[in-house]
């Protein structure tokens, strides 16, 4: 059924707010108490209320469906479509990436919550959920053992958080390479606006040790290339350790030149 008064002709869709919440690469998941779909796993989450901001939606629905405090990080609009009763009408949601503070407890919405592993989770309740679940599998799904293995070999010291995997792919491109399913390379772009020009930056390029020789660094770069490019990126730097015989090798090779410049880093936490 559809509501025929002028308002609703426009049909325009209402908001809602959805999170995000991966742990070890497993998704947050609460099973529904209510219709629709009582029974489903769903995300948490729910409609914007008036006078809120999506932000603000999320982090009130948060507190009332698992008690919990949170940290939003934006990961896009995906529309759809949802019911009230005998009413249709078109959906638009928010979703977030999020990290959560504090103990789970829950409300009379949801019967239960679980941590599913993203790569298993096939199903869910609403059609903007599942365009939103179809996004996550394209772009987060990982096997960090083998990220911080190769990002190991860079720096020893670095520790790769996993939230800030996430955004990072959220925010650029990630380049993979696999042999027999495990992770041997992978390098990373993201695109920044300056004054003069849009640019990229490229980091953290590496090929396991026993995978080297064969052009998968090679391969690695012009695919992150052919990424900048489509997104009309005009200039892309790097900067590698000297000692690094091979890549400073390949870079030349590709076409980068050597910039004559001071790379000063300041480490703000001592600022």
């Amino acid at each position: 059924m559809k509501c025929d008064c002028l308002l609703c002709s426009f049909e325009n869709p209402k908001l809602s707010a959805t999170a995000v919440v991966i742990r070890d690469g497993k998704l947050l998941v609460a099973k529904r108490n209510e219709e629709p779909f009582k029974g489903e796993w769903d995300f948490v989450g729910g409609y914007v209320g008036k006078n809120e901001t999506p932000e603000e939606a999320l982090k009130r629905e948060l507190k009332e469906e698992l008690n919990v405090e949170s940290k939003l990080t934006y990961l896009g609009a995906f529309s759809g479509n949802a019911a009230y009763k005998t009413y249709e009408f078109p959906v638009l949601s928010f979703a977030y990436l999020v990290e959560i503070e504090g103990n789970i407890t829950l409300n009379h919405e949801n019967s239960e919550v679980s941590w599913i592993p993203l790569r298993e989770l096939n199903t869910i309740a609403f059609d903007s959920n599942q365009k939103i679940l179809a996004y996550l599998k394209e772009r987060f799904v990982y096997d960090l053992k083998d990220v911080r293995a190769l990002v190991g070999q860079l720096d020893a010291s670095a520790t790769v958080n996993e939230q800030s995997l996430y955004k990072a792919i959220r925010d650029g491109y990630v380049s993979t390479v696999y042999e027999a399913g495990k992770l041997v390379g992978m390098g990373w772009i993201f695109p920044r606006q300056t004054m003069l020009r849009r640019q990229a930056v490229v980091e953290d390029m590496i090929v396991d040790p026993t995978q080297r020789g064969k052009g998968l660094g090679e391969k690695i770069l012009h695919d992150l290339l052919r990424w900048a490019k489509g997104q009309g990126v005009e200039m892309v730097e790097l900067t590698t350790n000297p000692k690094r015989v091979a890549a400073n090798s390949l870079y030349q090779k590709v076409g980068f030149k050597l910039h004559e410049t001071n790379h000063y880093l300041l480490d703000l936490k001592t600022y």
